[in-house]
């Protein structure tokens, strides 16, 4: 069997692999039609208990985002394999959907945690989306999307995360005698904590490079790192929430 070298998924996989390009037809029916996205759907139910106190569109930015990443990963999982200008471009816009991801991730927490604060509200916000901007026209080149700069993209995502850092100390600074404000970090941590372990598990293509063949329908890094990924939305979600909380408990001015 002729395995087809951009097809960036697959160079430890040996099941599920294509002689040549599929249609658009078999990418559907073959078995990459595992979707990995239907944990998203939990968020949806979270919005409607939200009071009307506060604005819900911060929320709804998150929510849209995520999905929107999943989405992105499922249909590039599902058409890659169609054609070599389907795989470059859909690997493309998977990358965009993670970039789109990251930055959405960052506007509820920040958007309630400074309502007392809009310059420096306005000045993470806008910080953060230059930076995913960038980072998604970075990625948008064809070059990057090959299996060589795979830690090159992995690293890039990190150090947007890892960028939350500097309002997350700007808030414990700012609420350090709120208890609550702990127990949101504690979850953020949580969620920093699921992104980079996937993220290990996708640069090291473990455990697929231990025993090439035994994990092609299940168990493989790329799954794994969709689990975390997952996981580490939904301790985001509950961050966001305990925060709106505490806007809420305080109408006044912020928490």
């Amino acid at each position: 069997m002729t395995v087809v070298s951009c097809l960036e998924t697959t160079e430890i996989s040996l099941a599920g692999v294509f002689n040549g390009m599929a249609g658009v037809r078999i990418c559907l029916s073959s078995n990459q039609t595992l979707l990995h996205d239907s944990n998203v759907t939990h968020h949806i139910s979270c919005l409607t208990s939200q009071g009307e106190a506060i604005p819900k569109w911060p929320w709804l930015v998150y929510l849209v985002g995520a999905m929107g990443c999943l989405i992105c990963s499922s249909v590039s999982h599902l058409l890659a394999c169609h054609s070599k200008r389907f795989n470059v471009f859909f690997w493309r816009l998977d990358y965009a959907g993670i970039s789109l991801m990251i930055v959405a991730s960052f506007f509820a927490p920040i958007y309630y945690a400074f309502s007392c604060h809009p310059n420096f509200r306005l000045l993470y916000l806008s910080s953060i989306s230059i930076l995913g901007l960038l980072a998604i026209i970075t990625l948008l080149s064809p070059a990057l999307s090959t299996p060589r700069f795979r830690p090159f993209r992995a690293n890039l995502f990190l150090a947007m995360g890892s960028s939350a850092v500097i309002p997350a100390t700007h808030v414990l600074c700012l609420y350090w005698d709120h208890p609550n404000v702990f127990i949101a970090l504690g979850y953020e941590i949580a969620t920093a904590l699921s992104y980079f372990v996937g993220a290990t598990f996708y640069v090291s293509r473990v455990p697929e490079r231990w025993k090439p063949g035994a994990f092609d329908m299940a168990g493989h890094s790329h799954q794994i790192f969709h689990v975390f990924v997952v996981m580490g939305a939904l301790a985001h979600c509950v961050t966001t929430l305990l925060i709106i909380d505490f806007s809420r408990a305080s109408p006044s001015c912020g928490f």
